[in-house]
């Protein structure tokens, strides 16, 4: 059983430790803290954290480094995060208050959040399950060229340039549109590929070539939406880092590649209760192993897109992080982001 002061001389030495990249002693903290204790007592609750595998020797120094399991206790004590300073407040809002459109603000947070904490940034974009078609364009590029474009209720811009077998008409063009805005407007993304087909089936057979690329683009667009995907930023961040990884950086990097990988575990943080801290989720190290990223941390917490879908974003970098910044950066860009996106 770990006392107070043990708890408290844990949680200095993984503040040192984060901060200076070296192992701390019991000397070290009797200088620098005001325990009130001699440098053997300190020495006797060092050596009770070694037993708990809390912290550890990484050589003959007398130093001491934490564990994983050292840094979850530290985590699970968090009862305050570092608050974001003013600048990094007013950063967050002049940076984040010019994007214009869904696929611009998530790129602009994940850059961010690079940048406040200054580890790999990741981003789910919205699932997108119930989020609707707004509107649907159709711009007229040249005789036989269209551009299509999709817009969501939560902002989402998707446009591609297509073209047709033959000239269309502009009185057609009219047409075609009003009749698709009026079959996809307001509809879920989950029904509107079914809906197309509808569309295109209501047309004569000698006006389907004409309307079958332009569903048929509108139809990609759409299954493009609903697919889960995440965008990343500052994996140039690991480099900086590689002394952290203890194994090797390469299974930390082959497992950022992995999308798929990476939706997992954000989906099995979000129903995580455990490791839950003001808000945020927290993995760290052995945690993460499943995934390949045993020598890796992983904060996550939930955003909110105006359609009220919940998605994710965090930061990945070594367990040899600064958790208290980098949980109060991911949060304070989670609401900003979700206040956002709430006002789309």
């Amino acid at each position: 059983m770990v006392s107070d002061r043990g708890l408290e001389v844990l949680r200095v030495i993984v503040q040192d430790y984060v901060a200076s990249r070296e192992p701390v002693g019991s000397k070290s903290i009797v200088d620098r803290y005001g325990f009130g204790v001699s440098a053997a007592t300190i020495r006797n609750d060092m050596a009770l954290l070694e037993e708990e595998e809390l912290i550890a020797a990484p050589h003959t120094s007398s130093g001491r480094v934490p564990t994983d399991k050292g840094y979850r206790v530290f985590v699970d004590r968090l009862t305050e995060l570092r608050p974001l300073s003013a600048p990094q407040k007013h950063a967050i809002e002049v940076f984040m208050g010019s994007s214009v459109d869904l696929d611009d603000v998530l790129s602009r947070s994940v850059r961010l959040l690079s940048q406040l904490t200054q580890q790999v940034a990741l981003i789910q974009y919205p699932t997108l399950s119930r989020t609707t078609v707004r509107h649907i364009e159709i711009v007229q590029l040249a005789p036989a060229r269209l551009l299509t474009v999709l817009i969501t209720d939560g902002g989402r811009v998707e446009q591609r340039v297509i073209d047709t077998p033959s000239d269309l008409d502009p009185d057609f063009l009219d047409e075609l549109r009003a009749r698709i805005n009026a079959s996809l407007g307001g509809l879920a993304l989950v029904d509107a590929a079914e809906k197309l087909r509808d569309v295109l089936a209501s047309f004569p057979p000698n006006r389907a070539s004409l309307v079958e690329p332009v569903t048929r683009s509108l139809t990609e667009q759409v299954l493009a939406n609903r697919q889960d995907r995440f965008l990343m930023a500052g994996t140039g961040n690991l480099a900086r880092t590689e002394r952290d990884f203890p194994g090797s950086i390469h299974p930390v990097l082959d497992a950022i590649e992995e999308q798929v990988t990476l939706l997992k575990l954000f989906s099995e943080m979000a129903h995580d209760q455990n490791g839950l801290q003001n808000g945020v989720a927290v993995s760290i190290g052995r945690e993460n192993t499943a995934f390949g990223l045993g020598e890796a941390s992983v904060l996550s917490t939930g955003y909110s897109s105006s359609s009220g879908e919940l998605a994710r974003l965090g930061v990945l970098g070594p367990t040899r992080m600064d958790y208290s910044n980098n949980m109060a950066a991911v949060r304070a860009v989670a609401r900003y982001l979700s206040r956002l996106l709430g006002e789309a």
